[in-house]
């Protein structure tokens, strides 16, 4: 067996069965990675895919298990790399960070700026998404670590790093009623349309549950993947807005006036996940201790070790 045809399975998985896709990925021949295909099969002695003629349409039971496998070994080969590397050359390398718009505008700003300044030779990498989508790219390699604030807990591979709390906000314009409301009541919110995050997003279940508890129902008319989008639409009347405290910035967003919301609704959590396999070079703890001090290199590595 070598590492090289498990590269190659688990290439013909990522590319949907199509082995002239997966060759392409590989910089090779289809017929190379075929035969190597094979070979494995035949050491093992247990078809891994399913085929319909010369063409590979899935995983058989057996085919499962080992790509499952194959998945663990390659990353663990990647860490042995990391290691090297990380003993060779501590400031230079690639540090790959999954996270929401949330994150991305309003959290990280400060911390990639101070990152940067003390590791000028390693390049950042921001890939956003919706939380699930964060901790999938975590988990597939594509990011070291994901920040964001839900489905981070539903994924039992990643290693959950609690960063902070935080509440929401009410947004409206200058003019609207609901900024008469004192104290705000989730009562009067509903008496409104409202514009708020698509329900994968920045603590939606809280609000939900919020107006549940009470017997409301709002009256959400649109729903975005990001707090600039909530405002713009509130901004033009579409309805009043509920969102992140943080995303609201009185200096940019003078058109709106904002109500505070941590009252009506639970605090939400923002976590690092890591993957528990993960081995980390020194300016990823670094970086994680910039967004969040208490998670000192000493705290995270006791974490990756249970």
């Amino acid at each position: 067996m070598k590492l090289q045809q498990l590269r190659y399975v688990r290439e013909v998985v990522r590319a949907g069965f199509n082995v002239s896709a997966a060759a392409e990925a590989l910089h090779t021949a289809q017929p190379g990675v075929s035969n190597q295909v094979q070979l494995l099969e035949q050491e093992l002695k247990v078809q891994i895919f399913e085929r319909k003629g010369k063409r590979l349409t899935g995983l058989t039971k057996p085919g499962e298990a080992i790509v499952a496998l194959a998945e663990r070994v390659l990353r663990e080969v990647e860490n042995i790399k990391q290691v090297g590397a990380e003993f060779s050359n501590e400031t230079t390398g690639t540090l790959s960070v999954a996270t929401t718009h949330t994150q991305a505008r309003y959290a990280l700003p400060p911390v990639i700026k101070s990152f940067t300044e003390r590791f000028p030779d390693v390049r950042l990498e921001l890939h956003q998404g919706n939380p699930t989508q964060v901790c999938e790219m975590v988990l597939a390699g594509v990011a070291d670590i994901g920040i964001a604030t839900e489905a981070i807990e539903l994924f039992g591979e990643l290693i959950m790093l609690a960063c902070y709390q935080w509440n929401r906000c009410l947004v409206a314009p200058p003019d609207h009623p609901i900024l008469k409301e004192d104290p705000l009541t989730l009562e009067a919110i509903a008496n409104y349309p409202v514009v708020t995050y698509d329900f994968a997003f920045a603590g939606r279940s809280k609000i939900n549950k919020a107006f549940e508890a009470r017997g409301l129902k709002p009256n959400v008319v649109l729903t975005a993947i990001d707090s600039d989008v909530i405002k713009t639409y509130v901004e033009l009347g579409l309805g009043i807005g509920i969102l992140a405290s943080m995303a609201f910035d009185p200096a940019r967003d003078t058109r709106l006036r904002v109500m505070d919301a941590s009252h009506l609704f639970e605090a939400s959590t923002t976590r690092i996940g890591i993957r528990r396999s993960a081995y980390l070079r020194g300016y990823v703890f670094a970086f994680i201790e910039l967004f969040a001090p208490h998670l000192t290199r000493e705290v995270v590595m006791e974490a990756l070790s249970h």
